[in-house]
């Protein structure tokens, strides 16, 4: 008998194209019943229910959540910022991003290789909402030699989904 089963990473678990198949469709929309999720996908409500349990299990489906558009909440402006610390020590990289888990206006912030050693993407209201959190927060922490801005003229795709 044929193993349908593959595997996703180096022996993080192992899906096969049904788990693939509903999570695309929680992916989509997570409020679908079982019910849904099972006709789409081919499967009882029972079957659907203990297959997302074990990818919930297993920390493939992490929590459910909503998505937001922040121009609908006054956030119009999105930018990225490139910054590149003075030291590199662990208690330096720990204490910049545990002040950065602090400001609510950064959406997202990744420690990058390269010329910069974050990238960080920021929600603003606009130009003179970005000057304030420059001056009154990031600016502020210490150990940032050096920053640099780019303002998003157009999102062409947003996605945190992998491809499945």
């Amino acid at each position: 008998m044929k193993n349908n089963r593959q595997t996703a990473g180096d022996n993080e678990g192992s899906f096969d194209k049904t788990d693939l198949a509903i999570l695309r469709v929680l992916l989509l929309d997570s409020r679908k019943t079982l019910q849904e999720i099972g006709n789409e996908v081919g499967l009882s409500p029972t079957s659907c229910w203990t297959r997302i349990k074990k990818l919930e299990a297993s920390g493939v489906i992490k929590r459910y959540t909503i998505d937001v558009d922040p121009a609908k909440l006054g956030y119009h402006d999105s930018v990225i910022v490139q910054v590149t610390l003075e030291s590199h020590t662990d208690e330096t990289l720990y204490d910049f991003g545990r002040v950065l888990a602090t400001i609510p206006e950064i959406q997202e912030a990744y420690l990058v290789s390269g010329d910069y050693d974050y990238y960080i993407r920021i929600a603003v209201r606009d130009t003179r909402d970005y000057e304030r959190l420059l001056r009154e927060k990031l600016y502020k922490i210490p150990g940032i030699r050096h920053s640099k801005s780019h303002f998003v003229l157009r999102v062409l795709k947003e996605s945190s989904v992998p491809v499945i």
